[in-house]
């Protein structure tokens, strides 16, 4: 049942229009209108594949971890044109993920880490082949 159906993540975000300003403007994300009018306290940004994110309006989030992961398939590129937007990739170095210019290379994948205008860490992965 579960396995076929599509998902996408949900993020909470302190101030939606900073975040839609991140989303749209950093990210290049595409709003999609009709969940983007102010007045729900949710928008809704496409993504590839048919896929998309949804931002709801909250107080500031726990999380510590990745929410949400965009599949790329240069990291490198992306590291570079995100950095141009001035985006900061976070730097790791712990046993089991060590970055190296904000990028992990970990068997057959690789990935890079930053946060969203609302303290969220998002992750770019690419899978090697």
């Amino acid at each position: 049942m579960l396995a076929n159906s599509p998902i996408s993540p949900t993020i909470p975000v302190v101030d939606l229009d900073r975040a839609k300003r991140f989303y749209e403007t950093t990210l290049g994300l595409k709003p999609v209108p009709a969940n983007n009018d102010n007045t729900s306290g949710i928008a809704t940004f496409e993504c590839g594949k048919g896929t998309s994110i949804d931002l709801y309006q909250r107080g500031p989030s726990k999380a510590d971890h990745t929410v949400a992961t965009f599949e790329v398939s240069d990291t490198e590129e992306e590291v570079n044109a995100l950095r141009g937007k001035g985006v900061v990739f976070e730097e790791y170095d712990m046993p089991e993920i060590k970055t190296q210019n904000g990028i992990a290379t970990h068997g057959p994948h690789k990935a890079a880490w930053f946060k969203d205008s609302e303290g969220n860490i998002l992750c770019i992965h690419q899978l090697l082949r």
